[in-house]
């Protein structure tokens, strides 16, 4: 062809859109990713070009082009509906995945064509050169993108709203991406102890621009419930029953609401209603599951277990936990969560297999690692009764230093195991010296000197607990 392949590919990577934006596959589950996207379009026509735009951008990454390309003229169907006035500005991101597309369909005319458009138009929008354009739009679509590829990304997505609040600040979509990715951020920092982000205040703000998005309205209740303003955020869960009473993304939140109060059955009833509307859900089933389960738990502790009752509960959270991990094989704490669901159905077996499944991958975050460490030694304690196995595990999720959720889980669970033992009188040099470990990954340095010494006494030639001895005195 006419076309240097080397130069259209330079101009192809100035261009603004999802193929620019480094949005790994490896991050979601693409099969659940494309069901999401596919349920949003259903209840949003309104943000029918952000969604044709993203799912084109899927399916290239499930390599259906021609599917990406059906969705990219869905998208500029859209364009034409809702912005008659505009098109050329709202087709930017649009045309810079056109031009992706046919270059990855080795059509480099038409890619050129494509990049072409995109250029013209930006030399009109903007006076900087190679038409980098910096519209406030492109920045929103780019955040929308990003919260929907995932945790690895809520940061870039908040950065991404920040800049276009600065020249659009009382812009409602923007307001809702804003406290959305502020929500996510801080819902991490919670669980995997990153920094707490302020975002009550973000969601206050976007709910009051935009009134009718009972989406938003649920967060901020699940926010208030977190910092014990549960009542007030019942409220608004009514409120948002009241208003979208067939909006699967708000049932979501509100059956989260309620399963967190512990109103497992009202939580149970909204997730059936939610689980009709959009029946592939990934996080309405995780979300049942982990109902069933703590049915079960309830169930266990009662005088006397309804065996049959029990059986069904448990077949309900396995069926649930399996569908999430077979459409998204990323969920990993979901991986710990039908591991725990074998255990308490008595199934050791199947249960040993899917914690090993998760242990063995090499794609797992430290911290979610942490929580199936944390998962996999309740398992060995309390099923297997093999202490020194459960110890063996949550060392291993203390030994990941970041602080999260799941470390404190391992850390919590393995001093109380030990501390019975010592206070038992059952436990031996070996209890104590793990004690002394604990302490010393945990950085309570003094703590884990005293251990060390009274090991020592007990097993006075042990050179483990003699260097760690060492160690920490010259550490100190």
């Amino acid at each position: 062809s006419t076309i240097s392949k080397d130069s259209l590919k330079a101009s192809l990577l100035q261009l603004e859109c999802h193929f620019t934006w480094a949005l790994l596959k490896e991050h979601v589950g693409l099969e659940a990713l494309e069901e999401t996207i596919l349920d949003h379009i259903k209840f949003f026509e309104e943000y029918s070009i952000r969604d044709y735009n993203i799912l084109s951008y899927v399916c290239h990454l499930k390599n259906s082009n021609e599917e990406a390309l059906r969705n990219l003229r869905k998208a500029e169907e859209a364009i034409q509906k809702h912005y008659p006035g505009e098109i050329a500005r709202r087709s930017l991101i649009t045309w810079g995945n056109y031009a992706w597309i046919y270059y990855h369909m080795q059509r480099y005319e038409e890619a050129q064509s494509y990049v072409s458009k995109v250029e013209n138009i930006c030399k009109t929008l903007s006076s900087t050169a190679h038409g980098k354009i910096q519209l406030p739009e492109i920045y929103v679509e780019k955040g929308w993108a990003l919260l929907r590829f995932g945790r690895n990304y809520f940061e870039r997505a908040k950065n991404c709203f920040e800049n276009a609040l600065t020249s659009e600040p009382n812009n409602p979509d923007i307001n809702a991406g804003y406290a959305i990715a502020m929500y996510r951020l801080e819902d991490c920092a919670e669980r995997y102890g990153d920094e707490m982000t302020p975002c009550l205040a973000a969601l206050k703000r976007a709910v009051e621009l935009n009134p009718d998005n009972t989406a938003i309205l649920a967060l901020l209740a699940l926010r208030l419930q977190r910092s014990n303003q549960g009542n007030e955020g019942e409220r608004y869960i009514e409120e948002g029953l009241q208003k979208t009473p067939d909006f699967p993304v708000f049932l979501r939140h509100a059956a989260n609401f309620y399963r967190k109060k512990g109103e497992v059955n009202k939580a149970l009833e909204i997730l059936k209603r939610a689980l009709a509307l959009t029946p592939n859900s990934v996080v309405l089933h995780h979300q049942l599951g982990l109902c069933y389960r703590s049915k079960v738990i309830q169930l266990k502790k009662t005088r006397y277990t309804p065996r049959e009752e029990v059986e069904n509960l448990i077949q309900l959270a396995i069926f649930h936990f399996k569908t999430v991990i077979e459409k998204k094989p990323v969920f990993f704490t979901a991986y710990g969560d039908l591991g725990s669901v074998y255990a308490l159905g008595k199934r050791y077996e199947e249960a040993e297999e899917i914690f090993q499944e998760v242990l063995q991958r090499n794609d797992v975050p430290c911290d979610e690692k942490q929580e199936i460490y944390s998962s996999y030694g309740n398992f060995q304690q309390f099923h297997m009764k093999s202490e020194s196995e459960a110890f063996k595990y949550y060392i291993e999720g203390l030994k990941i230093g970041k602080d999260s959720f799941g470390r404190k889980k391992c850390s919590e669970a393995v001093e109380k195991l030990l501390k019975e033992k010592i206070e038992r009188g059952s436990g031996d040099a070996t209890d104590i010296g793990r004690l002394g470990l604990v302490h010393k990954l945990n950085g309570k340095k003094q703590e884990a000197i005293e251990c060390y010494k009274k090991a020592l006494d007990l097993d006075p030639n042990n050179e483990e607990y003699q260097n760690a001895l060492v160690e920490l005195q010259l550490s100190i």
